[in-house]
């Protein structure tokens, strides 16, 4: 009986070291998943200091303008198509040019976005078409738009405009201290003039 135990034992053993010599190992690698990257409304403030150096995907046409003498040209990034301040005895304003891919929710959406920066409440389609200028410089069509409110208790005014192109729209928005925004809008609108594709 112990001897049968014993061979049934190493018969067992023989096969299963048998078994292991057959068998062969596989290493296998599959593609890294690539998730598509998040791309902020436009003028979104980041959420983090280190947002600056993440790449977010931008338009891809490329456009051209004039700026008035008196703006100061800021370094482009990857938001940014280009940037300038303008500086006044109110303060300093800021004007931002971006672009995105597609329509980025439509211009209702993104009008009551700048809203929301300088405490206004949301606008309905009807109540933006009331006030919206329409500007056509050759074949391009802007939505300019004027709003008033405050950003942390300050008075603070946007003038912006808006050009929807085949799959991506660009953003002109100049946004800083009530009076001085106000005092360049002439300006701003003159300049909205001279943009162009090159």
């Amino acid at each position: 009986m112990p001897s049968r135990h014993v061979f049934l034992s190493a018969l067992a053993l023989t096969m299963l070291l048998g078994g292991c010599r057959e068998g062969k190992v596989a290493n296998y690698q599959t593609p890294k998943e690539t998730v598509p990257p998040v791309v902020p409304a436009p003028d979104a403030p980041a959420a983090a200091p280190d947002m600056a150096s993440i790449p977010v995907p931008t338009g891809n046409r490329h456009l051209e303008w004039n700026a008035p003498s008196h703006w100061t040209p800021g370094a482009a990034s990857a938001m940014r198509k280009g940037s300038y301040a303008i500086r006044g005895d109110a303060g300093e304003a800021d004007l931002s040019i971006t672009s995105f891919p597609g329509d980025t929710g439509g211009l209702l959406a993104n009008m009551n976005r700048w809203r929301g920066h300088i405490g206004l409440s949301p606008q309905t389609a009807a109540q933006l078409e009331a006030e919206v200028q329409h500007i056509d410089v050759g074949p391009l069509h802007f939505d300019v738009v004027d709003y008033a409110g405050s950003a942390n208790g300050i008075p603070t005014r946007i003038i912006g405009a808006v050009l929807a192109l085949p799959g991506e729209t660009w953003f002109f928005k100049l946004m800083g201290p009530d009076a001085l925004v106000a005092q360049e809008k002439a300006a701003f609108l003159a300049f909205i003039e001279t943009v162009r594709i090159p």
